[in-house]
């Protein structure tokens, strides 16, 4: 179909970003190293919730349906980087989706064992964010354009097969090397990559839509399996309601239903005990996406859906070892 209206370049000036100074890594002050990142043991936090999903991690394993673990970048940043690999490694996470900021912390900890710019320090004379060893994520991307590889998988690619000294503890890396999708979710503008001179929007818009077709295809078989957000309040929730629609129209065409399966969500706010309603639109609560979304409208025709108020550092660890007691 076609509209009537052609335009060849836009009518207004843009940033010319070869003007733009980048700065060596080795020059900035990073707020997180190795000392952030948790060794791979048991933990003392206990939730009852978690214990249920854990038991329905297990039960999709057995039966082939997926685990679907959804996170903000701040997972990364947390260190709970070995409970989410080891998980991978057992078979119970089937894919893992993240937002570009989780790709950058993820990088850079790979590539030299720390992460996180203090943006109130760097803003202020304009160097936050451009440092020189971050724009070979952008030639990544811009190489994994032409092959038509996802942006989540090239950048494992890239950990896993060069010289980076930390890989070991890259969740990207680990994806690529186990065959296990880490799929990309990204928002032009949203990350410090963008700012670099080698950025390619469209490089980043087509390898991020690919990763978007691979996580819907993941969420084909979700009937008997789990789906789980920690710490994501906008993308991990839109993405999955785009998702799910889709998944649901073709299952629907075929006389199928995706609509057995479970949803938990971990976060820092403080959900009223009514959480398994959807909040009234006169209340703040309504905007908060991963509530209605994922704990209410998507799982109302068969569902089941959890709540746990945690920190990250609690939360994994804590799955992890309910899920070993139940697999040992």
């Amino acid at each position: 179909m076609s509209w009537g209206i052609q335009l060849l370049a836009t009518n207004y000036p843009t940033f010319d970003r070869q003007e733009l100074e980048l700065l060596p890594l080795s020059e900035r002050q990073s707020d997180l190293d190795l000392s952030v990142i948790l060794p791979l043991e048991g933990t003392s936090y206990k939730n009852e919730s978690l214990s249920d999903v854990a038991r329905r991690i297990v039960k999709a394993k057995r039966h082939g349906s997926p685990t679907i673990l959804m996170m903000g970048a701040h997972v990364i940043r947390r260190g709970v980087q070995r409970y989410l690999i080891d998980m991978m490694k057992k078979g119970y996470i089937s894919c893992i989706a993240t937002n570009g900021a989780g790709v950058i912390h993820d990088f850079e900890f790979a590539s030299m064992g720390a992460t996180t710019e203090s943006v109130a320090r760097y803003i202020e004379n304009g160097h936050f964010g451009f440092w020189e060893e971050l724009a070979r994520i952008n030639d990544i991307i811009s190489d994994a354009e032409k092959t038509g590889i996802g942006l989540g998988e090239s950048v494992g690619a890239a950990i896993e097969k060069e010289d980076f000294p930390y890989k070991n503890i890259s969740v990207l890396a680990a994806g690529y090397r186990l065959s296990i999708p880490i799929t990309v979710h990204v928002g032009i503008g949203y990350d410090i990559v963008y700012q670099l001179p080698n950025c390619n929007g469209g490089a980043y818009g087509a390898t991020s839509y690919t990763d978007f077709l691979v996580f819907a295809q993941v969420l084909n078989s979700l009937e008997g399996g789990v789906l789980m957000n920690f710490g994501s309040s906008v993308m991990a929730p839109e993405i999955f309601l785009k998702a799910l629609s889709m998944v649901r129209n073709k299952s629907r065409q075929k006389n199928t239903r995706i609509s057995r399966f479970t949803t938990l969500v971990c976060d820092l706010i403080h959900l009223p005990d009514n959480w398994s309603r959807e909040a009234p639109k006169d209340s703040g609560f309504y905007y908060y996406r991963p509530w209605k979304t994922m704990l209410v409208r998507t799982v109302k025709n068969g569902g089941e859906s959890y709540y746990v108020r945690g920190d990250h550092r609690d939360t994994i660890p804590c799955l992890w070892s309910e899920i070993n007691e139940l697999d040992s």
